[in-house]
Order: structure tokens, then C-alpha cells, then sequence
């Protein structure tokens, strides 16, 4: 078997890659005509001008984000075996942790994967490439899946804005199985999941620890979960004592399956489906005097790109003035915020200036982000994109 390509850094822009970084930016590969003629996604080889190897990369010419690490060894072999060590490794983590069957399986790079999401639900497994080098290599990572779990179905949820950078299309279909519906088990409830048509990967495993945290005070209490996909936040609070809960979100759909989990978990008596619009339908609630003893308001992210970070930020002002306006008071409100372009300190001055707006005095009990099934490698801080606050208010 041949070597795979060459691809050199420029001179003296290898500072960051020799400092262990596993990304190299365009601006500091040389682009080679013969570099630029790579199909995108090639693993490829990485020196310095200096002559010092860098291991084994995936490489896309036409990419801002040109190069992810692999593998530091450049004699690997990045082949189906070498996928399965790597899910292997990342399962072993998950059973250390205590994580069973449903959890987030791999979290990109710093599970050694860059661009490659896996998302497990008991027998299905949902798969996200988000680069083209994980793109041209989805038929080895089945092969690894299928002799490490054997899956009943893998469901592609390649629809993910982030590809567009690497030149790749938005898609969903079933890779393997014949169904695409799965079941995730939490908080000992069982959830109905839509591999294809849910959001993300039609179900958000981050935020597990934060139901859990949020049900713990959702005992007697009446309970909003706003833009509350398939229901999770306000199914697990009901399961822990809430006496009633109303789910508010905009897609039927995802409404249809938290009704759905409603009755299979026997809590459909304590359970009300709202479709709108949350903003709207916070407005509307706060002028009718509406009051909830837990306020949870987790929105898709408002930021997706670096230029919509101003209008995210009022936007996440908005909502905080709004969920509060709904909080009664001695209530507690969760706010989240999965815009990874949004700062952990940009999007609490916002929550702060929109609690001040609705004239609410708050306490912040707790701050944090995802599960530890959502690792995050230390030299890409900006991949820790989930952001949570818990707060008491008067």
C-alpha cells in the first residue's frame, strides 16, 4: 500500500500544530497545486518545512479548517480496524462512566474522531459527519460499528449547517436497518425517537445531568418546558413529582412523540402539548398572568454564525425577560444556549439583562454545560458550545 500524500506547513506557521493543536488552518498549509488537487477528505501526511512529521491527517483544500489529526503515527493505517479501536475506546470511557446504552458515543475530536458525531439509543446509532474526511470514511466506521454493537439501524443525520464549509450537502437517510425509529431511556422513562426527523440527532443526550437537576426541584410544582422538542425536561419532571407540566414547541411532530411518551410512561393525566411559537407563546402567557413554579427554556441555537452573535444575544435577552415574566415567584428558571459562537460570559449578561428587564430579582444556583459523554478536547475550548444556568427568582 502506498503512503498516503504529502502536505507541508508554510514556514514558520507550524507553532500551533507543533504545540499539539489538532487543527491547521489554510492560511498555514502549503497549497501546492498538487495540494489543491486532493479530492477533499484525503488522508494525508503532515510535516513542518523543518522536516518534523506530524502524523496522519484529513485534509480538504477548499476548507478555512483545512487539516484535523487523525493519528500522530504517519506509518497508521486508517482503515476499518482503525475506526473500531478508536469507538472502542470511546465506549469503554462511556461504560467507566456509568452511562449504560444511551448516550453520546463520540464527541469528534477529542474522542479522537474530528468531524464524526455518534449518538447511541440502545440499538440504533445515529451518525453525524460533519467534514468531508469523515464523509468519505462512513463505510469503514459501519464496518467498525457493526463488529463492536452489531446495530439494529444507523440513521445518517448529515443535515448539519457546519457542512456547508466543507463543501458537503444536507441530508438524512437510513445507512443500515430497516427502521429509523429508536427508544432512549432516562431518568427511568422510556422516550420515542426519530432518527430522521427529529432535531439534531433526535435527541439531545447533552443535557441529561440538567433534567435531572431540574426535576429535582419540580416536586408538587407546576412546570413550562419551552421549546421542548420531544419533552424531555418536562417528562423527566413529571416522572419525579410535578403536578402538572405543559410543553410548549412549534413542530407537531415532535409534540406527536412526546404525547406518544406521555401515555406509554403513564403520565399523559399530568401532561399538556402546546404547538406555538415559544416567543409568542410566552408573550401571550405573561399577559394572561400565566405563573409556573419551573420555567425551562432550552432554543435551538440563535447563533450560526459569528455575525449573528449581536442579534442572538438580544434575542437570548428577550427570552430571559419572557421565561421570567411566566416564573412565579420562588420559582426556579433554566435557561440554555447551544450557540457555540456565544461565550459563556456573553450569554450570562444577557440572561441578566433580560431578568432585570422583567424587574426580577435572581440567584444563581448553578452554571454549566453538557454531560460528560460531551468531552471536550482541552485545545478547542470553543467546542464546550452548551451553556445552562439555573436560577432562583423573587
Amino acid at each position: 500500500m502506498s503512503a498516503p500524500p504529502l502536505i507541508r506547513l508554510l514556514p514558520g506557521r507550524d507553532r500551533r500544530v507543533k504545540a499539539g493543536h489538532p487543527w491547521a488552518f489554510s492560511n498555514e498549509v502549503a497549497m501546492t497545486p498538487a495540494a489543491r488537487a486532493l479530492p477533499p477528505g484525503s488522508t494525508v501526511r503532515l510535516e513542518g518545512d523543518d522536516g518534523v512529521r506530524h502524523g496522519l491527517w484529513h485534509f480538504n483544500p477548499h476548507s478555512l479548517i483545512a487539516l484535523r489529526l487523525l493519528d500522530r503515527d504517519a506509518e497508521a493505517r486508517i482503515d476499518a480496524a482503525w475506526f473500531a479501536r478508536r469507538i472502542e475506546a470511546a465506549m469503554a470511557l462511556r461504560a467507566r462512566l456509568g452511562l449504560g446504552a444511551h448516550h453520546r458515543l463520540v464527541h469528534a475530536e477529542a474522542d479522537g474522531l474530528p468531524g464524526l458525531i455518534l449518538d447511541r439509543y440502545g440499538d440504533a446509532i445515529a451518525l453525524q459527519a460533519n467534514t468531508a474526511g469523515m464523509e468519505a470514511a462512513t463505510p469503514l466506521i459501519l464496518e467498525a460499528l457493526r463488529g463492536l454493537l452489531a446495530p439494529r439501524a444507523v440513521a445518517a443525520r448529515n443535515d448539519a449547517a457546519v457542512r456547508a464549509l466543507e463543501g458537503l450537502d444536507q441530508h438524512a437517510r437510513l445507512l443500515h436497518g430497516a427502521e429509523a425509529r429508536a427508544r432512549v431511556e432516562e431518568g427511568g422513562l422510556a422516550f420515542e425517537v426519530d432518527l430522521l426527523g427529529g432535531q439534531k440527532t433526535g435527541w439531545f443526550h447533552d443535557q441529561r445531568e440538567n433534567r435531572r437537576r431540574v426535576a429535582a426541584l419540580a416536586a408538587g410544582e407546576t412546570m413550562l418546558d419551552a421549546f421542548c422538542h420531544t419533552g424531555g425536561f418536562g417528562l423527566v419532571a413529571a416522572r419525579a413529582g410535578a403536578r402538572q407540566v405543559t410543553l410548549l414547541d412549534r413542530s407537531e411532530h415532535a409534540l406527536a412523540l412526546a404525547r406518544e411518551s406521555a401515555r406509554a410512561n403513564g403520565l399523559a393525566g399530568r401532561v399538556e402539548a402546546l404547538r406555538g411559537e415559544a416567543m409568542e407563546a410566552l408573550e401571550r402567557m405573561a399577559a394572561e398572568g400565566r405563573r409556573f413554579g419551573v420555567v425551562v427554556a432550552d432554543p435551538p441555537a440563535f447563533a450560526k454564525a459569528r455575525k449573528d452573535i449581536p442579534a442572538a444575544l438580544r434575542a437570548y435577552q428577550r427570552l430571559a425577560r419572557l421565561a421570567a415574566q411566566v416564573t412565579a415567584p420562588g420559582g426556579v428558571l433554566f435557561l440554555a444556549s447551544c450557540s457555540h459562537h456565544v461565550g459563556p460570559g456573553e450569554f450570562l449578561d444577557a440572561a441578566a439583562q433580560g431578568l432585570w428587564r422583567a424587574r426580577r430579582e435572581a440567584r444563581l444556583l448553578w452554571s454549566g454545560g453538557a454531560g460528560p459523554d460531551h468531552p471536550v478536547h482541552p485545545l478547542l475550548p470553543e467546542s464546550a458550545y452548551l451553556k445552562a444556568m439555573l436560577f432562583a427568582l423573587d
